[in-house]
């Protein structure tokens, strides 16, 4: 059975469509709307920025000469503010300069009008499984900080020589504590972080870098 609450907490990912030309928007959108997914469109870049939330799961297709803001100085606005979501860029004017500016600064793709529609998809498709692989590496990021909280500093301490593979005993040399220390150390931080084994440990631990 679905979770009533389930469509509040996941948005539906979302084609975020940025253009001043309206037949190219209202185009785009209705390409999007026939693949069967969700689509909004904003005719200049500072609207979508002040309408669109992080929170929003999506994609980004963003003209590349707009008025106020083009295509990249609003994928650079996204970069400063930390937005991770996929930017794909186009352009009726080829422009190879900014076309590598683009691509290096993180677009999916840069593709000069007129394109073709299957490929403009593709694109779309392949920026929204990117969009959502980096919000589950955030979401297991976010939540082994939160249980590696739990620790105290010395059992910090303590985990840090297991994921350098120090022995019970090398630890208690280098914290200057007696190696049954170290075992109740090791044990409460086994238990606190609900894993089992030190891999575990260390794939948690990656997270603190």
């Amino acid at each position: 059975m679905t979770d009533p609450t389930d469509s509040a907490a996941a948005p539906e990912p979302t084609v975020f469509i940025v253009d001043d030309d309206e037949a190219v928007r209202d185009a785009l959108a209705a390409l999007v709307e026939v693949a069967g997914l969700s689509v909004r469109t904003f005719d200049n870049a500072l609207e979508f920025l002040h309408r669109h939330g992080p929170d929003q799961p999506g994609c980004v297709v963003a003209d590349l000469r707009m008025p106020f803001m083009d295509g990249l100085e609003l994928q650079e606005e996204l970069a400063r503010r930390g937005a991770g979501i996929p930017v794909i860029v186009i352009t009726a004017h080829g422009d190879v300069r900014a076309a590598v500016t683009a691509l290096q600064a993180g677009a999916v793709d840069f593709l000069e009008k007129p394109f073709d529609d299957d490929v403009f998809l593709r694109r779309v498709h392949e920026a929204l499984q990117r969009d959502a692989r980096q919000r589950r590496d955030r979401s297991a990021a976010e939540s082994a900080l939160a249980r590696l909280a739990l620790l105290s500093a010395r059992e910090k301490d303590v985990a840090g020589l297991m994921v350098e593979g120090c022995t019970n005993k090398a630890i208690a040399n280098r914290l200057g504590i007696g190696v049954r220390t170290v075992e109740t150390h090791r044990a409460n931080i086994l238990s606190k972080l609900a894993i089992r084994t030190v891999p575990e440990l260390m794939r948690l631990w990656m997270h603190l870098a």
